[in-house]
């Protein structure tokens, strides 16, 4: 889909969504830097063709942690959905770690179709034009529906994701090579905003911190950690490196609807 030459509008945010605040524009490439707390929408001609373009998992839905090489689990995770791993076949650590809800599937034919269909989104999300670039950190920032793009992304503190009501509401983020979020940090969603279709493609690779919080699909290129005591309520699918859980729980959301 051709990028949209609409600019983005931001929006500073109190007990109400203000539309008075004016664009800021900075730098080249249509890059937008902001300061928190703001909230922050793409296009509305994007906004209208996201679902449309809604990232489709296939097989993989099912998985609630998927890795390329290793799956490698130390202490009591807890994995709502199927554990899979495909080409590798290395699936470390349950016990002490529980899958419910799923099965594990060390490279068989499920696995390895679910890593097909991973290979799939993963070209879907990435070759998206992005609305918005991303050249701060995430943390403070409340995002509408849309595609957002950055060299890496950084999550210190919370990022709040706002569907307006919309059920449908999708959110497409890119980093070019890595995702890192702190410690303690967080992704909350209001406004009718569903895990299901929040997806977070990284060029390489991904680390969530200890004890933080996070929400959506991660296609990663190469790895995920995840550290000590995090909660993702979505999906870590890695299509060539591992992925490390310690003591973790991962929840993967049943989708009725829109991104399946």
């Amino acid at each position: 889909m051709p990028r949209s030459r609409e600019e983005p509008a931001l929006q500073h945010s109190d007990s109400r969504i203000d539309r008075r605040a004016a664009l800021q524009k900075m730098g080249v490439g249509g890059a937008i830097a902001w300061t928190a707390p703001l909230i922050l929408s793409a296009p509305a001609s994007a906004q209208g063709s996201v679902l449309s373009l809604c990232p489709t998992l296939g097989s993989a839905a099912t998985f609630g942690v998927l890795g390329g090489s290793t799956v490698t689990n130390t202490g009591a995770s807890v994995i709502s959905g199927d554990v899979g791993v495909s080409p590798g076949a290395s699936i470390t650590g349950f016990p002490p770690g529980v899958v419910i809800n799923g099965t594990i599937h060390s490279a068989d034919a499920t696995a390895a179709q679910a890593q097909s269909d991973v290979t799939i989104a993963y070209g879907d999300t990435a070759g998206r034009s992005a609305d918005v670039t991303v050249t701060t950190d995430l943390g403070g920032q409340t995002l509408l529906p849309g595609v957002y793009d950055g060299a890496t992304l950084d999550l210190t503190g919370t990022l709040t994701l706002d569907a307006q009501g919309d059920p449908d509401a999708v959110w497409v983020f890119q980093a070019g090579s890595t995702l890192l979020t702190a410690d303690d940090s967080a992704v909350q969603l209001i406004g009718g905003a569903n895990p299901c279709n929040v997806f977070w493609q990284v060029g390489s690779s991904a680390t969530l911190g200890t004890n933080s919080t996070f929400v959506g699909t991660i296609l990663a290129l190469i790895s995920i950690t995840v550290t000590t005591g995090a909660m993702v309520d979505g999906r870590l699918l890695a299509r060539t490196g591992a992925v490390t859980l310690d003591s973790n729980l991962i929840t993967t959301p049943e989708c009725a609807s829109a991104c399946l």
